[in-house]
């Protein structure tokens, strides 16, 4: 058995509503296996174990580890030339995405991640070219990068089999197209090879290998409305309930979705689904910008999680969440980092923050934000929508030692009143290079701005070479086809909502 103790200067170790939390002053963790076994004071634990080795110098703040609740690639979209736009014409600059080595990219944003203090990734794949087995080749290589580096991670790789860059069927786009532009057209949506069937058999074959690991979990992703047919959703509802999994689901991210939800069932997108059976605890909705009244009504009813994308809705111009409405339903609310935060990075701290800002309306209710609420959401409410939910997000004996340590003196110097609540503190002024080790499983996996267990240096430089290889033809085209597109799809968009 391996054992240790985690020590702080203060511990928060669970939100208990809007305005409480967890406190324990001089708090410590004895960690047995990468379980915690016991929750107290440094003092008496320390007496207890006297010969344990000890992480933490006791000027740090322990909270548990934070839980990035919806992310998809490593380097950034705008890294790889697709600056930020409108997301329905962002779909279209995507298409000049270089091609990476999914391991080193996974690494890449994994880095940032556990950074921040994030030991947990809701990894939402998709958009592989290739056969099955070219699919299934790139997922493991991210699932193996997660486990390499040390992080938990949920993985699922996301199900489309229609609608696969404008909100109408494949073909009648391309024939909507110049004479020119059908045949580049064609060969992009052929790169994408992936059957309905595919996509089960791609869940199946994952799940049967990864989901009895501690650190890796499988789950499913219709990945939207438009991008699934009534089969798809059918078949993914059945096999969340027959494989007892959670599913994460874009949902009305922006007015275009809302609008194309009632041209195809003269429903809402949340009434669409309901008729499949989707909703209900294991689902998520990522996003929610445009839930209707009746929407959230739905969704807490049926206990249904959300997802809150604040740095992308912001950066695609998709709109703002409505989180007051859904924390006053007592709707489950996560945190997600999306492609990547409003500082083109991975940075949880920063996006709690954000998050705390961002839905301050005007006036003098008890309506808004606080720090207590969107740590559970960065923490115990992400847990929720993850395969780990009831294992992590809180520092209590039983479950998995996931914990971040910030240094204290970064979070107070040169000065801070001594009545200042010590989570609002944390939340106001925390910084990355303020995070001093994180911890996964019981295992420490970044110290002092070091990762213990990948060079992050040599992964970064590795990846650097592999790019400075000239483009490929099917790159070119790409690149070609991106620009060609862009007045079309303007075109099919316009006079679009009503």
């Amino acid at each position: 058995m391996t054992a240790s103790l985690i020590r702080s200067r203060a511990m928060i170790t669970h939100v208990i509503d809007r305005h409480h939390h967890g406190e324990i002053a001089d708090g410590a963790l004895l960690v047995e296996d990468g379980l915690i076994a016991a929750v107290g004071t440094y003092a008496e634990l320390s007496r207890r174990h006297p010969t344990l080795p000890v992480i933490g110098s006791g000027e740090e703040i322990l909270l548990p580890g934070f839980v990035n609740g919806h992310h998809h690639v490593g380097l950034t979209p705008l890294q790889l030339g697709s600056p930020d736009m409108p997301l329905e014409l962002w779909f279209v600059t995507r298409m000049v995405a270089r091609s990476l080595d999914p391991y080193l990219d996974t690494l890449y944003s994994a880095f940032e991640m556990i950074a921040s203090g994030i030991t947990t990734v809701q990894h939402i794949h998709g958009w592989v070219p290739g056969r099955l087995e070219d699919v299934a080749q790139c997922s493991e290589a991210v699932i193996r990068a997660y486990e390499d580096i040390g992080m938990r991670a949920s993985y699922c790789f996301a199900v489309r089999d229609q609608n696969r860059l404008v909100y109408q069927p494949d073909e009648d786009f391309t024939a909507s197209l110049p004479a020119d532009l059908r045949g580049p057209m064609r060969r992009w949506f052929d790169r994408l090879q992936l059957s309905l069937d595919d996509s089960m058999a791609l869940f199946e074959g994952l799940h049967g290998r990864h989901q009895h690991k501690r650190r890796v979990k499988i789950q499913l992703a219709p990945a939207n409305l438009h991008w699934c047919s009534d089969t798809a959703l059918a078949r993914l509802a059945d096999a969340a309930e027959r494989f007892d999994v959670p599913l994460h689901m874009h949902i009305l991210e922006t007015q275009y979705q809302r609008e194309y939800a009632a041209r195809r069932g003269g429903c809402t997108a949340v009434e669409y689904i309901d008729r499949f059976g989707l909703l209900g605890p294991r689902l998520t909705i990522g996003h929610g910008v445009w839930l209707s009244e009746s929407d959230i009504e739905r969704v807490a009813a049926s206990g249904t999680c959300v997802c809150h994308n604040c740095s992308s809705n912001f950066r695609l111009r998709s709109g703002v969440a409505p989180l007051n409405a859904l924390e006053a339903r007592g709707i489950t609310t996560a945190i997600g980092l999306d492609e990547a935060g409003i500082n083109d990075d991975r940075d949880m701290l920063q996006e709690m923050r954000l998050v705390l800002r961002a839905h301050r309306t005007p006036g003098m209710d008890d309506t808004v934000p606080t720090a207590a609420q969107v740590l559970r959401m960065a923490t115990a409410g992400g847990a929720r929508t993850t395969p780990y939910a009831g294992q992590i997000g809180t520092l209590a004996p039983g479950l998995a030692a996931d914990a971040v340590l910030l240094d204290w003196r970064q979070v107070s110097f040169p000065y801070l009143d001594r009545d200042t609540p010590l989570l609002d503190a944390v939340l106001a002024r925390a910084k990355t290079e303020g995070v001093r080790q994180v911890i996964c499983d019981g295992a420490v996996i970044y110290a002092d701005g070091r990762f213990t267990r990948i060079d992050r240096a040599a992964a970064l430089q590795s990846l650097h070479e592999k790019l400075q290889s000239a483009l490929s033809e099917d790159e070119t085209e790409r690149r070609r086809l991106s620009q060609a597109l862009l007045p079309h799809v303007r075109a099919f968009y316009a006079g679009y909502c009503r």
